[in-house]
């Protein structure tokens, strides 16, 4: 018996972690993947090849975020997420909190923009494109939190409690729309708040926690709605296959528990993530600072104890 046209079997055996983490490569999301972590590696590579150097906590990290993209979308984690609310959830948590946040983490835009030639003179290249992308009117809306926070929000009640998720979880394709809106909208939530990369929007430490704290609490209530509920609220789940031995609401509470506890989990990554960036920073402009007193002989210290002088002198 197929699923909602997906082709796939609704009679699957019980659910455990050994048959959820079963291979079953989404063919668009294997060879997303694959491309993705080929192009950064011979971005990596390239770098190297003349000479400059890359960070491995980046590399690492970026190669881990598209694993945990795959380790949720090419298994039959998928299958199951398909009749199973709660390990669907799994998914859209692990794809649009954790997957974007240690892909972030690997600044692929920086190293793109530093493996990517430039075009000769008064032409444009992959690079420069990139380039005037990133100072686009376009990016400076979807990374302003007056954007980023609605729309991080609104994929889960706006999508979750109207007639939509079931729409789009009708077909292969709107399934496969749906998890690329999932991660498309962790990215842009999270890459003006620790983001490694360039972008239009950076505000200042205090500012990326403020917008951190203001849309993670939206996670909680959505969770929390769900295991309070007293009937089921998502259609597509209300009647799953019956070799699973599940209830509908017992599911339906599993998942939106792992709702309200996984959004704490980014939060406390994000959050050492730029208290590091923080220290990292003002590590950086003590050493300028130095430089600059070595290069001029401090006069600004010399300049600030004459002042302090002239206050001594003038009261005696």
């Amino acid at each position: 018996m197929d699923h909602s046209g997906h082709g796939m079997m609704m009679d699957l055996p019980p659910f455990t972690l050994g048959r959820g983490l079963e291979f079953s490569g989404d063919p668009f999301f294997m060879i997303s993947c694959l491309l993705g972590l080929g192009l950064y590696g011979w971005a990596v590579v390239r770098l190297r090849r003349r000479g400059d150097t890359w960070p491995v906590g980046r590399t690492v990290a970026f190669v881990l975020g598209v694993l945990t993209v795959a380790l949720v979308m090419c298994t039959k984690l998928n299958e199951y997420g398909m009749v199973m609310f709660s390990v669907h959830m799994v998914q859209h948590m692990v794809i649009s909190m954790l997957s974007p946040i240690l892909i972030l983490l690997g600044a692929p835009v920086t190293l793109a923009l530093r493996a990517l030639p430039t075009a000769g003179r008064g032409r444009k290249g992959p690079r420069e494109w990139l380039v005037a992308l990133l100072h686009s009117r376009y990016m400076r809306i979807i990374t302003h939190p007056a954007f980023t926070i609605p729309l991080f929000i609104a994929s889960l009640y706006a999508l979750y409690f109207t007639p939509l998720f079931d729409f789009l979880m009708e077909s292969r394709t709107g399934h496969i729309a749906m998890m690329v809106h999932f991660l498309a909208v962790g990215l842009v939530f999270f890459w003006p708040i620790m983001g490694v990369d360039p972008g239009p929007h950076r505000p200042g430490y205090v500012m990326r926690m403020l917008e951190l704290f203001a849309g993670m609490p939206f996670h909680a209530f959505f969770g929390i709605a769900l295991m309070m509920a007293s009937e089921p609220m998502i259609g597509t789940y209300m009647h799953p296959p019956a070799s699973l031995g599940i209830d509908p609401l017992s599911d339906q509470q599993a998942g939106g528990g792992i709702a309200w506890a996984f959004s704490e989990i980014p939060s406390v990554v994000v959050l050492i993530a730029l208290v590091y960036q923080w220290y990292r920073s003002d590590q950086r402009q003590a050493r300028r600072s130095d430089r600059t007193a070595d290069r001029d002989g401090d006069k600004e210290l010399a300049a600030y104890n004459a002042y302090l002088a002239s206050l001594r002198t003038r009261g005696q």
